[in-house]
């Protein structure tokens, strides 16, 4: 009977670490997470993010490498840095989106359709009318009802609080162009 006689850990290539990864090896991943710490927290770090979103990043990223390699269906054809690499930069893109939609809700509060004089009430209100009844009853229950993103998902039978959100901004969209192609800035001027 042959003894299997394993290679410190520094002298594990890429290819012999993949296989101890497919096979649920976890000091295998701490390797990994320990080699390219340093490289997968600089993507985030360099762009925009803070030390502790690039540690959470890295480990979402290892987290969906693991899982990969695990069902099997991973066939690497680039270096396992690489591959890592491209999977933190999407979860960062994806993180960046949130943060931009989240920004762009809050500055998007139901303060910002001022209506301080009849004449505008008016011309939004007749705008809205030329609205589908769905693009209508969104911007209604946010702006007017100042109901949630949650209640509005309730109400209108959307899937969650992300359709809502896409559908507010989308009709938000259509009453501005709306208002543009119909209205002057004249005609909200006092």
């Amino acid at each position: 009977m042959a003894l299997r006689v394993f290679k410190p850990s520094s002298e594990l290539d890429e290819k012999e670490i993949f296989e101890r990864i497919k096979k649920g090896d976890e000091k295998a991943l701490e390797l990994i997470y320990k080699k390219y710490y340093r490289m997968m927290t600089k993507l985030v770090v360099t762009n925009s993010g803070t030390e502790e979103e690039a540690r959470d990043v890295y480990q979402d990223a290892l987290v969906v490498f693991w899982q990969k390699a695990r069902s099997g269906n991973l066939i690497l054809t680039s270096k396992m840095s690489t591959f890592i690499y491209s999977i933190c930069q999407n979860l960062w893109r994806k993180e960046l989106d949130r943060k931009k939609r989240l920004s762009n809700e809050q500055k998007d509060t139901p303060t910002t359709m001022d209506m301080d004089s009849p004449e505008r009430e008016k011309i939004v209100a007749k705008c809205l009318d030329q609205l589908g009844e769905t693009c209508r009853k969104v911007l209604m229950y946010y702006y007017f009802d100042e109901m949630s993103m949650q209640e509005i998902a309730e109400k209108l039978g959307f899937a969650n609080t992300d359709t809502a959100k896409t559908k507010k901004y989308k009709c938000k969209q259509k009453l501005d162009e709306l208002v543009k192609a119909q209205y002057s800035e004249q005609d909200f001027l006092d």
